[in-house]
């Protein structure tokens, strides 16, 4: 690692004290509990027996000092950059050749998502892969959210996130690296490739924002599509209708008054684990419960990020800083000239399409899953990471030749 006075890596580990944690607890004992509607389901929210289960759960069976001993197995550091402080592991290969790799969540993530992907990025021989295929993965936590909160200023959108990353990255020593993210990790990684072409490899994307069908195509817009893009562009419309009238709530609430919801979600853990647990539910390869996708610990320990950092309204900010922005933060998407691969994950509520996708971005990999959804590290991590093992080798490959 190399920094200047001023630029300061510091070793970092997560230690919670009891205290906490008996806080936690004493408020999940004096859980204040709403009234529900018959038969209601997930139709109004989250049901009430499902939410009931899960903080019992977390109260008496889920371990976070298990949980914390497992993050603390990866090098972690914090330093201080736009005069935020920001938290990040830096998980490097036993291979010396590996490619430097930055990937980053998004909301309602945590640098938890990645759990399962960063030792197979790392340590590819390990794991049955190839060790031409090695990363040293950098694994950051938003500004704003959990160890890299609570910001202090407002302003940190897509594109101050990309800037503070590509400084991270030169702080470390890595001068060319690759992208990876979904989510707002997406917008966040397209944004490091687009800005930065000269040291972004290439960016490996699991979303990508403003690829949908925004609005109902016009028959002259589907004529010009083939039989299975204009399918597509069909139900990516659907979805997207279905997802802005019944499932855009949070974001307008979080774009508008962030702070008016920050009261609700640092002082009631169950609202918390609420907020968080519906979006697990609906964006993932899922039908009745989050848990049929996502290991049920895990998605707690994600909780927990942001329950014990009380971060809930500094990362709903990023919404806000998006829909306030101004410059060229507010512009429409300049395209970009990075490689870029797209991974498409058949239960993300954002379906992606080829010919809007073209039109921004320099496709080289496109690749369809028969399964997964928006959360696609925790959800189907061997199928992310050999997609994106095949694409910084395509990339490897045509450099080569």
């Amino acid at each position: 690692m190399t920094s200047t006075p001023g630029e300061s890596i510091r070793p970092f580990r997560i230690a919670i004290p009891q205290s906490a944690l008996d806080d936690l607890h004493e408020r999940l004992d004096r859980t204040r509990w709403p009234d529900e509607l018959p038969g209601a389901g997930w139709a109004y929210g989250v049901p009430t027996g499902y939410l009931r289960e899960l903080a019992d759960h977390w109260r008496h069976a889920y371990d976070w000092r298990a949980a914390e001993a497992r993050l603390n197995a990866w090098p972690q550091f914090t330093t201080t950059i736009a005069g935020e402080n920001v938290h990040f592991a830096h998980v490097r290969s036993p291979e010396p050749d590996a490619t430097p790799l930055i990937i980053t969540h998004g909301w309602p993530g945590s640098f938890v998502e990645f759990l399962d992907v960063v030792g197979p990025l790392t340590d590819p021989a390990a794991h049955g892969g190839d060790p031409a295929d090695a990363f040293h993965v950098v694994v950051p936590s938003i500004p704003g959210f959990g160890l890299s909160g609570p910001t202090t200023q407002p302003g940190w959108e897509a594109g101050r996130v990309a800037d503070a990353w590509a400084e991270l990255m030169r702080r470390l020593g890595y001068e060319r690296f690759g992208a990876q993210g979904g989510d707002w990790g997406a917008a966040i990684s397209r944004e490091l490739g687009r800005a930065y072409p000269d040291r972004v490899i290439g960016v490996h994307l699991n979303l990508l924002p403003g690829a949908q069908a925004l609005t109902e195509p016009t028959a002259e817009e589907l004529a010009d599509l083939g039989p299975e893009e204009r399918e597509r562009t069909l139900a990516s419309a659907r979805r997207w209708a279905q997802w802005s009238s019944e499932g855009a709530g949070y974001a307008a609430l979080q774009s508008t008054r962030p702070q008016t919801l920050a009261y609700a979600l640092t002082d009631s853990p169950v609202g918390q684990l609420a907020w968080i647990a519906e979006k697990f539910r609906e964006w993932t390869d899922s039908e009745e419960v989050p848990e049929e996708a996502v290991d049920r610990d895990r998605m707690l320990t994600n909780v927990m990020l942001y329950w014990l950092t009380g971060t809930a309204g500094s990362a709903a900010r990023i919404y806000y800083e998006r829909a306030h922005a101004t410059g060229r933060a507010h512009e429409p998407a300049v395209p970009s000239t990075a490689p870029t691969a797209l991974a498409v994950f058949p239960a993300d509520p954002q379906i992606p399409l080829r010919h809007k996708a073209d039109r921004t971005e320099n496709l080289v990999r496109w690749t369809e899953f028969d399964r997964g959804g928006h959360f696609a590290a925790m959800e189907e991590p061997d199928l992310l990471v050999d997609d994106v093992r095949a694409f910084f080798r395509q990339l490897r490959e045509k450099g080569a030749g």
